[in-house]
């Protein structure tokens, strides 16, 4: 039988899996009367030390873990699942949907899961399956990211304003894949936690004969962990890449102001020349003086032009 805060108190003693979705104070005092086990709060479940996420109290375990709504590493959103564990039952707490959650409660009744301990690994399970989604997911991500920015050719007639636009987008979105990914870390961890913690003590016996499976869960548990090394790594790569990008960027504008600023000197020095208009200067009487003085501007931009070019530097 699951249930959602069900009102009777007999439905509530009966009832092998009860999943509290934003409880209110009534209805976890509820709870607390018809199986004899502490509702944790929200407070208390988003605790981060070891010893107040894993412990044992009145026979009962004692359990929490960050999880991540949604596969989209970029766009999931981290919230926080409490676990109450003793041999008769299961007690799930949470305060934001998650739908990997919802569709395990909606696809299994009392006669496909007839055990609470068999819930409670299959809940694992479940999130570890989609922890492993949540990966591929940022996989393919990544792999478009650095598609776009190392073997596409970049067009030479781009405008500076589109190039930037996305280099800054792709910024924004590394930054959002390594905070997601970083997430997924934490719900491995709080699970690798929670496995080591009930293979470690024996003290509830609903888990009891399942320590192959839970080792199983481990396993998946550290090989994803490993993978997630290998995708902050390239995140840091491909953000290293567009940072260096960036850079370049900036040097070339650099590198167009530095040679209009060099090929502007000499025309300006030759025209402040016969600008100063003293009295004995000899081309002001000259009737070529003005085309002489104009060529002679166009010459000496010419020539840096000219010596950039021949150097490589256009």
């Amino acid at each position: 039988m699951l249930s959602r805060c069900p009102s009777s108190a007999e439905s509530l003693s009966d009832a092998f899996w009860l999943d509290l979705f934003e409880p209110t104070d009534a209805e976890r005092s509820s709870v607390e009367r018809a199986t004899g086990l502490r509702v944790p709060t929200r407070a208390q479940i988003d605790e981060i030390e070891w010893s107040s996420r894993v412990f044992i109290e009145g026979g009962a375990s004692y359990l929490s873990t960050p999880v991540l709504d949604g596969i989209e590493i970029s766009h999931a959103v981290r919230t926080t699942i409490g676990f109450v564990l003793d041999t008769r039952r299961l007690v799930t707490v949470r305060f934001a949907p998650v739908a990997a959650f919802d569709r395990l409660v909606s696809g299994y009744s009392s006669a496909s899961l007839p055990h609470a301990g068999d819930v409670f690994l299959k809940i694992l399970e479940t999130f570890v399956d989609h922890a492993a989604d949540a990966f591929e997911r940022a996989s393919a991500e990544l792999e478009q990211i650095s598609c776009a920015g190392f073997r596409r050719e970049p067009r030479r007639r781009t405008r500076f304003t589109d190039a930037s636009d996305a280099l800054h987008g792709a910024l924004r979105q590394l930054g959002r894949m390594e905070e997601g990914i970083s997430h997924v870390r934490d719900m491995l961890l709080g699970i690798d936690r929670i496995i080591a913690f009930v293979l470690d003590n024996d003290a509830n016996p609903g888990l009891t004969g399942h320590a192959s499976r839970l080792h199983a869960i481990r396993a998946d548990v550290v090989s994803l962990t490993d993978y997630q090394v290998h995708l902050s790594g390239k995140v840091q790569f491909l953000l290293d890449a567009t940072l260096g990008f960036i850079s370049i960027q900036q040097n070339d504008i650099f590198k167009a102001l530095t040679i209009a600023s060099v090929v502007g000197v000499p025309p300006v020095l030759i025209a402040g020349i016969y600008g100063m208009n003293f009295r004995v200067m000899p081309e002001l009487g000259w009737a070529f003086g003005y085309p002489v003085a104009l060529l002679s501007m166009g010459v000496s931009a010419l020539i840096p032009l000219c010596w950039f070019r021949w150097r490589g530097w256009l």
